[in-house]
């Protein structure tokens, strides 16, 4: 096992997490623990990780040269991130749960699978950005959007949806990709989205969602992966957070656009907490400490993740989106995430089944 994770694609990461770890050596500012009391407790932490695999490697990179504690990650959806955390309630797997949207950790608070801690870093955090008590806190802003494939868009001969009800368009059948809010706190920000403009209704936001079905090529199990089947033509549109369709762009898709429904349109905070029972917890709370400065926020757009930081002290890329030009609802990742058990539930059963392994 190396000493910045554990994944699928091992060599390619490694090496980029050893470039970022030179690059980024010597800059965050952490929790002044002393160096014996982060030994006792194993001296290293593992990390359920929410956001992409470059974006893990990343910051486990950045924490170990920051710190030169050993940090290891499974990259995981959102859901599946939850579901880990629960199976490990008795022994638990992880230390610290990073990346992914905040409603995720607060069904998991619920749950009591979170320690409250509230780092000396959360006091640059905006108060909406962070939960009180400290069972998690902010480190990105990501808004949802439409990823569109204007070559596909152009030979069916439909718009590049800018609105909710556009993507109900009969001339997209089976051209949509989103993921199952089961598994993904992208389609989950979505769905609940719904709930929200239908004026707190989730019986209203199940009938869209259904409207919405016929035009669903597959429900993916990451938020992500729908970028990459507008980008490769499979479907025409994709619901996406904003940043991972600028992303899949800079991969060599130079025909993808992002666009935001009129109506308006949901966001996460991703998140970082402690996990109840950790192994590491004095290792855990160095690398919340961590997270929550700007020297790692700004560590994203070094590997193309483009959300917006949330300490406002961080430098935002020219290629994050400007939060006050779209319109937003008033997402609350609080509520959301203590329905989220029983709403994906009515969906799986009412809408379509979550993708099976």
């Amino acid at each position: 096992m190396t000493p910045q994770h554990i994944c699928r694609f091992r060599q390619p990461v490694v090496a980029l997490a050893g470039v970022l770890a030179l690059a980024v050596s010597g800059c965050a500012r952490t929790s002044a623990a002393p160096a014996d009391a982060a030994a006792a407790d194993g001296g290293k932490v593992t990390v359920a990780c929410g956001a992409t695999e470059e974006w893990c490697a990343a910051m486990a990179a950045g924490f170990t040269a920051a710190t030169g504690v050993k940090a290891e990650f499974v990259r995981l959806s959102s859901g599946e991130a939850l579901a880990r955390i629960q199976a490990g309630k008795a022994d638990a797997e992880f230390d610290v749960w990073h990346g992914g949207p905040a409603d995720g950790y607060a069904a998991a608070a619920d749950q009591g699978l979170l320690e409250a801690y509230v780092s000396p870093n959360a006091a640059a955090i905006p108060d909406r950005y962070k939960e009180p008590k400290g069972t998690w806190t902010g480190v990105y802003v990501g808004v949802l959007g439409f990823c569109a494939n204007t070559e596909v868009l152009k030979e069916k001969g439909v718009a590049v949806p800018a609105s909710w009800q556009g993507l109900l368009d009969q001339g997209l059948a089976k051209n949509v990709g989103i993921a199952h809010p089961s598994t993904s706190g992208t389609a989950y920000t979505a769905v609940w989205t719904q709930v929200l403009l239908n004026g707190g209704s989730e019986d209203g936001a199940l009938a869209y969602m259904k409207k919405l079905h016929p035009n669903v090529l597959q429900y993916s199990k990451s938020g992500a992966a729908p970028a990459q089947q507008v980008a490769r033509g499979e479907v025409g549109v994709g619901v996406v957070f904003s940043h991972d369709c600028v992303a899949t762009r800079e991969q060599g898709f130079p025909h993808l656009e992002v666009s935001f429904p009129a109506e308006g349109t949901g966001y996460e905070v991703g998140g970082v907490a402690l996990v109840k029972g950790a192994h590491n917890p004095v290792s855990a709370k160095k690398y919340i400490d961590w997270a929550l400065t700007p020297e790692a926020q700004e560590i994203g757009p070094t590997v193309k993740s483009y959300q917006a930081p949330t300490n406002p002290g961080a430098k935002k890329s020219d290629k994050t989106v400007d939060l006050a030009a779209v319109k937003l609802v008033e997402y609350d990742s609080v509520v959301a995430g203590a329905a989220k058990s029983a709403l994906t539930r009515r969906f799986d059963s009412e809408v379509a089944q979550a993708p099976k392994e």
